[in-house]
């Protein structure tokens, strides 16, 4: 099946066995851990925990991405905004949770703040005491910001590499502003040194793994909220805004509206796989938002299949493996392999692994020339 809408209902075969799959992971790796003794070669170490649960929130990435810029037509270069803001909120919350660590009583205030002297809290650090709070957070500041940015944007009918250009000075900008020590979040150094989520020890290996377990989750969700989008008659006129805007719009459809609405749900898909990610990484700092790293994310989808959802899982999956190696193997290579990746994947993948998967599977099950099926001894 093709990455468009189809009348097969919201899960085809390919994204069943996905959700399988990253179901399985998600509670294979923390209950098998509980099971299996720690000097067991079967034991999963606890670095390598939260390394797999960070590759299952840059999926959840690439799948949000996978919906503005494949069935949407809108190339992001600054989805890095979104999932920063999603870290930066449970960051913050993460941050009221260290204890008793400043000197100017309630609310405490954590370290930066007292090392840059600090009075007291900022107002938009109140309420990220309370767990709810923050997790509304994670959705609302992303699609603020989308919507914001979406409607002027999209109803300005600006389109194409120039959309591109603005997405990825949006998130310059951010970049610059949090680097600010004035901007209250930490400046160049971030937020860090967490202790406790929700009362729960944050290095222990149990909630590592109840994190893991929660990133999976949230890739299957947020796939199966993506492909319900897509498969919808809203998701029909979604690609056709992609293949043929002008004549859409012509058709009477409100192009900017149904642009704008793929546009929030993929900041706030965003924004859930940067809070997931914070705590299994232990940091969040203004270089999130660098626009490296968000052409990085349109890679990912490229290598895994644009338009496919369950490609773009899988090409965030495998480009970040191969990053994991390259930069612990030959570090000064892995940006000369990406790149030589990216044009390959460009010139001879143009459907990414996904097609290159489904171009070997129909040539398995074409009929040979005497009308037996490949692969298939004659009778």
């Amino acid at each position: 099946m093709s990455g468009n809408p189809s009348s097969l209902g919201i899960l085809d075969r390919r994204g069943a066995i996905f959700i399988v799959l990253v179901l399985a992971a998600g509670v294979l790796v923390p209950v098998g851990n509980l099971l299996v003794p720690a000097g067991s070669p079967f034991h999963i170490s606890d670095y390598l925990v939260p390394l797999l649960g960070k590759y299952l929130c840059y999926a959840l990435l690439a799948v949000a991405l996978d919906l503005v810029w494949g069935y949407c037509g809108v190339l992001s270069l600054g989805h890095g905004a979104f999932f920063a803001l999603g870290g930066y909120a449970m960051g913050m919350y993460l941050m009221r949770q260290i204890g008793p660590r400043g000197v100017y009583g309630n609310p405490v205030l954590p370290d930066f703040m007292v090392f840059l002297n600090y009075k007291e809290l900022p107002w938009f650090w109140l309420g990220f005491d309370w767990f709810p709070f923050a997790a509304l957070m994670v959705l609302v500041a992303p699609a603020i910001l989308a919507f914001a940015f979406g409607w002027f944007a999209f109803r300005s009918r600006v389109t194409g590499v120039y959309l591109s250009i603005i997405t990825q000075a949006m998130t310059f900008a951010l970049m610059l502003a949090f680097f600010r020590n004035d901007m209250g979040f930490g400046g160049n150094n971030g937020l860090t040194d967490f202790k406790d989520i929700v009362g729960f020890p944050i290095a222990s290996g149990s909630t590592r793994g109840v994190l893991f377990f929660l990133s999976a989750l949230a890739l299957v969700g947020g796939y199966l909220l993506c492909r319900a989008l897509v498969t919808s008659k809203y998701g029909k006129v979604l690609v056709a805004v992609r293949d043929a805007e002008s004549r859409t719009r012509f058709l009477g459809y409100r192009v900017a509206n149904y642009k704008l609405l793929a546009w929030v749900v993929s900041a706030m898909l965003a924004g859930v796989a940067g809070a997931l990610y914070v705590p299994q990484v232990g940091i969040i700092n203004p270089g999130e938002f660098a626009p490296a790293n968000s052409i990085e994310m349109v890679i990912w989808v490229a290598v895994g299949g644009r338009g496919t959802l369950v490609g773009a899982a899988l090409g965030a999956l495998i480009v970040n493996a191969g990053k994991t190696w390259f930069t612990g193997a030959l570090p000064e290579a892995w940006l000369f392999a990406l790149g030589a990746l990216f044009v390959v994947v460009t010139l001879f993948m143009p459907r990414g692994v996904i097609g290159l998967w489904g171009d070997f599977t129909a040539r398995l099950r074409k009929p040979a020339r005497g009308g037996v099926p490949a692969g298939k001894p004659a009778e």
